[in-house]
């Protein structure tokens, strides 16, 4: 694990922030609003969680991270970029023809990336058989997925969960950000998944619920994870789409869209004296 201080992961996530809307802008397309809700969690995944080398992408060992919302690949790529996977630079490469960094995570082009995602649904399906592979292995590795709570209207989803529990996958942990948007509006009117902890319970998760973006919650989740046995554990996590950007807040409108010269000039000043501030410039 990589060790870093609450102080230097809310640095961390605010440059995850901007990477997140320098790419989508330079893509003139893509997910901002899910991406910068799981600011949070993408930071604290790649900088303490995961047990994960970027020197060596593919070691055999390590944790997997499945991101099965695969359109909030902006929030990913910022992520492993700062992570040193690959050049902070390349970010503005999203989505550009012929770029390795597409609008959904390619395992095959992107380092760092351990499962093409993008049809929702079946990013939690893979993890589920990763985890499921680490036991028959006798391996040590854990595997975690980031889910939409848009996503979980998916009947797949609950399939994966219901193999995960079977089969006793203490190795796994589900997260699921329940921003309450999704690209046609509020969740609870478009088809409610509610209430998500009570069916994850029954389904035989342990859960926990946090503020996605309390550094000191997730990480109390995500330690929690470690002890339960016998069963997968799920993190429900209660985060504001667009965090961070003024405009974008709580605004299903920026589930997918890219800014225009004005807007991206509003939110990068924002983020630069949010980041400031956490400088103590």
């Amino acid at each position: 694990m990589h060790q870093t201080d609450k102080k230097s992961l809310e640095i961390l996530a605010c440059k995850v922030r901007l990477g997140i809307v320098e790419s989508v802008h330079s893509a003139r397309a893509g997910h901002p609003g899910g991406s910068l809700s799981a600011a949070e969690m993408f930071t604290y995944l790649y900088f303490k969680e995961l047990n994960i080398d970027p020197k060596n992408p593919q070691w055999e060992d390590r944790d997997r991270f499945v991101l099965s919302k695969g359109h909030t690949a902006p929030g990913l790529y910022a992520a492993l970029a700062h992570r040193g996977f690959f050049p902070v630079e390349d970010l503005t490469q999203l989505r550009h023809l012929g770029s390795y960094l597409q609008g959904h995570p390619n395992m095959r082009t992107v380092p760092g990336v351990d499962m093409s995602t993008g049809s929702l649904g079946q990013g939690i399906s893979a993890a589920a058989g990763m985890a499921l592979a680490g036991k028959y292995q006798k391996k040590d590795f854990r595997v975690y997925t980031l889910l939409g709570d848009g996503e979980i209207q998916e009947g797949q989803v609950w399939e994966a969960c219901m193999l995960a529990a079977h089969y006793k996958l203490d190795n796994l942990c589900i997260i699921v950000d329940n921003n309450g948007l999704q690209i046609d509006g509020n969740i609870a009117k478009v088809m409610s998944p509610y209430p998500i902890v009570d069916k994850l319970q029954s389904f035989g998760f342990h859960v926990e619920t946090i503020d996605a973006h309390d550094f000191d919650q997730i990480e109390n989740a995500l330690n929690i994870a470690h002890t339960v046995k016998g069963k997968p554990t799920a993190i429900v996590m209660k985060s504001v789409k667009g965090k961070g950007v003024s405009f974008m807040e709580n605004n299903a409108g920026w589930h997918g869209k890219a800014t225009n010269e004005a807007e991206f000039e509003i939110a990068m000043t924002e983020l630069k004296a949010a980041l400031a501030e956490l400088e103590g410039k």
